[in-house]
This record gives C-alpha cells, structure tokens and sequence, in this order.
C-alpha cells in the first residue's frame, strides 16, 4: 500500500478538562479519504494556563495543569456517492493546579473522564466516495464539506465544585469547511457555531447557561513527498457569554489562537503528529499553552 500522509491523519485536537470549546485547532478534517477505511489513535497532550470552560466562577489566577490521554476511533464510508466519516474521541484527564477564590489561595486534583464527543462529516464538493485504488490516483483540488460535532455529558461532574471535567451540559456544533491543494500546499477554512444545553446543577441548585460561541479556524499546510506534512494555524472565537439564574456573567469571548502542526508517516499504516498552539489575543479566558503528540494507525 502506498504511503500517503493525508490517510495517516486523524486530528484529535481534543482538549479536554472542560477546555473553551472555542479553542479547538483541528487541521485537514475535510480531506479526501478513501471509503470504508478505519482509523485508531492514541494522544497525549499536556495543557498549561487558565484551561478551564467556565468564565462564570468567581475564580482569580486560575494557572492549571492538565495531562490527557485520549483514545479516537474515524470510519470512512459513502453517504450519497460522497465521501462520509464519522469520529469518536473519549478522553481522560489528570488536573492539578492553584487559584485565588474569594481572596483565598486554593489548590486542588482532578482525574478521571472527560466529555466525548462524536463527528460526522460528510465532503458533499469534491470528495466523491472511492476505493483505496482509485483514491490513490486522484488528484485533490477543491473540497467543501459539512460536519456535525455532539459533545456529551460524559465528563466526571461534582454539583458542589467549580471546577470540573466535564460540563455537565451538551453541546453541538454545525460547521461548514472548504479546502485547496495547489501544487504541495494545502490551505483550508472552517466556521462553526457551538449550541449549548444548561447546566441545571451548577454548584448545585443554580441554572447556568451560555450563548452561542461563534468559531472560525484557517490552516495552511505544507506536503512533503507524501511522507510527511507541516502547516501553521490561526483559530478565532466570540461569543458564549453565560449567565446564572438569567443574570448575565459580562463573560463573552473574544480571543485568538496560534499554532503549528507537523505529521510524519512512521510506516505505511502508522504516522506520528505534533502540534502545539497557544494564546495570541486573550480578552476573557482560554489563556492557556497546548501541546500534543498522536499516533494513528491505519488499516482497510
């Protein structure tokens, strides 16, 4: 089998601990794919800063430090003629890390599962469902796609704590992505809105509730002999301020991300990915420094 890096990805840019969900970086979600492939990954990533999701607790200084391990799962398939995938990524966490509450100095543990989340997707421009042979020899041009994101309430939740795992609430995200290959560079946009459920048991008996969160992300990517890639990205959200008991927390966001990516085929069914991104314009939350290591493995 050919050694190709667009079928060695699988992007788990998962951050998990209750991470802004605005905050994602997943480069090459739209590529082309051959049908009926299946993709397995392990990732570690450690996450540094004010990592936490919920910009409505009275907590001051927040610097956290989380390691997470997530095991994902991407089968490819033809929805309409189209290329269609669909991805379940389950993380664990371990959080430790110091804050001011009331005044006070406080530190404290977490470890256990986050929120999983489920993607389907489906290429419904350029991306037409093919085999593995005939995927090998079709050049990527233009491709535009859909997806569908369900973050569910999976994540260890305490009622009595403001900082948690899990969320405690669903989310969905709708999101649009248009992707270029010219020449050995690959550039591609995304843009999403994430819808939230409420959280009817924060710090027990109160209602807590977050507006829609806009979210735009650019990737550019370099392809090297089909051995290995590198890109740069940029990712923007706004939105999702919340409130509690319908009283508004003034918490929307506003912010930019950076970061860098670089993927390697170790064998012709395994690669490696290292990506890191970090704050670039912080206005409210999310300040925080990712970094990660995958690795996936392919088989038809």
């Amino acid at each position: 089998m050919i050694i190709r890096p667009v079928v060695l990805q699988l992007a788990l840019i998962v951050v998990s601990c209750a991470v802004s969900f605005s905050q994602e970086i997943e480069p090459r979600a739209y590529s082309n794919l051959p049908v009926n492939a299946n993709f397995a990954a392990l990732n570690y990533n450690f996450t540094s800063g004010n990592i936490v999701a919920d910009p409505a607790a009275p907590i001051k200084e927040l610097d956290l430090n989380s390691n997470n391990i997530i095991g994902g799962y991407v089968r490819t398939f033809s929805m309409f003629g189209n290329l269609a995938r669909i991805q379940l990524t389950v993380p664990y966490s371990f959080l430790s890390g110091t804050a001011k509450l009331a005044g006070r100095d406080t530190a404290g543990t977490r470890s256990g599962l986050a929120d999983l989340r489920i993607r389907f997707g489906i290429n419904f421009i350029g991306s037409p469902a093919m085999d593995i042979a005939e995927y090998v020899k079709r050049k990527e041009g233009t491709v535009v796609g859909a997806s569908l994101v369900v973050s569910a309430p999976t994540g260890q939740y305490f009622e009595d704590k403001l900082i948690n795992l899990g969320t405690n609430r669903w989310g969905f995200k709708p999101e649009i992505g248009i992707s270029q290959r010219l020449s050995d560079f690959y550039g591609e946009i995304y843009t999403g809105v994430w819808f939230f459920t409420a959280n009817n048991e924060y710090v027990k008996t109160n209602k807590l509730e977050t507006d829609p969160l806009f979210n735009i992300q650019g990737q550019i990517n370099y392809v090297f002999k089909n051995i290995a890639w590198a890109g740069i990205n940029a990712a923007y959200s706004n939105g999702g301020n919340t409130s509690v008991n319908g009283v508004s927390n003034n918490t929307k966001q506003d912010n930019w991300r950076l970061g860098a990516v670089v993927s390697s085929a170790l064998s012709k069914n395994l690669a490696v990915k290292l990506q890191y991104h970090t704050g670039a314009v912080i206005r409210r939350g999310s300040d925080f420094d990712f970094y990660g290591i995958s690795f996936q493995y392919f088989w038809y």
